[in-house]
């Protein structure tokens, strides 16, 4: 008998709470596959705005924090950057009739209020909008998480079909073992998570995903309001292997893929159960 960890997902049927498969299924004649989305990475100045809104992605990703300087506003930044030559208020403008989703990562509390204010007007097209922010410390994780109350408090007002991308602070190193996801830490994130009526993706990072099936397996079976969305350091290692067990037994509308084109194509094809 299978452990009730490896609850085969792909013979579930889950209702679709998070619309963005559907909003590029309409617009791309996409399958409901979450590895078909794609994404552009720290579009946080003109010219890779620019590029982003002509290229082939559909996801735009930035980084919004509050100008160092006056006037202190919004702006397109990671640190320990503290200023940029656009702002969030002429980021959304410049959107326009693109069919773009966004997603917008706050690296300070302070950043997120006055943006939720300018983002209403981005709503009046119906693309997807996701907010993400590290709310809980994670293996290997020394940078500060946002306070998870504070944000949600903040993000409160957002539509709800906003996805709400709740992640853990993380660390990696080569050539040591790193740790997984823990059972607090998933638990922590599941009771933080448990009330809200947004969909929620939990950005895990690819490098720690071998450690963490188990706790991650369970995570997405509170909620059908919930995903994965795979990312990478651009300095980890992994091998694509590491993935099969998610490939293999969550449904494909579930697991988002934020990496690289080349980790993309080596993505496993088979499972470990039929």
């Amino acid at each position: 008998k299978r452990p009730a960890s490896l609850i085969d997902f792909k013979n579930v049927s889950w209702r679709m709470s998070d619309h963005t498969l559907r909003y590029f299924s309409l617009r791309h004649g996409r399958r409901r596959d979450a590895a078909d989305v794609t994404w552009s990475h720290a579009v946080n100045s003109r010219s890779r705005l620019a590029e982003a809104l002509t290229g082939p992605t559909h996801m735009m990703e930035a980084d919004v924090i509050i100008r160092g300087a006056d006037p202190k506003e919004p702006i397109m930044a990671h640190p320990p950057d503290t200023d940029s030559d656009i702002t969030l208020k002429e980021w959304l403008e410049a959107l326009g009739g693109s069919d773009k989703g966004v997603k917008l990562d706050f690296k300070s509390l302070e950043a997120v209020s006055p943006s939720v204010v300018l983002l209403e007007d981005v709503y009046r097209s119906n693309r997807p909008v996701w907010v993400n922010a590290d709310v809980l410390p994670g293996p290997g994780g020394l940078a500060s998480p946002l306070d998870p109350l504070a944000f949600l408090s903040s993000v409160s007002t957002l539509p709800p079909h906003t996805v709400l991308s709740l992640g853990w602070t993380t660390g990696w190193t080569a050539g040591t073992d790193n740790a997984g996801y823990s059972w607090d830490m998933v638990r922590t994130m599941e009771e933080i998570c448990r009330a809200l009526e947004h969909p929620v993706t939990f950005p895990v990072r690819a490098a720690l995903l071998a450690a963490s099936f188990s706790q991650l397996s369970w995570l997405l079976q509170q909620s059908d309001r919930y995903t994965l969305t795979v990312w990478t350091g651009k300095d980890d290692k992994f091998p694509a292997q590491d993935l099969l067990a998610y490939k293999a037994n969550f449904d494909s509308s579930r697991i988002y893929y934020d990496l690289p084109k080349s980790q993309i194509r080596n993505l496993p094809q088979r499972g470990l159960y039929t």
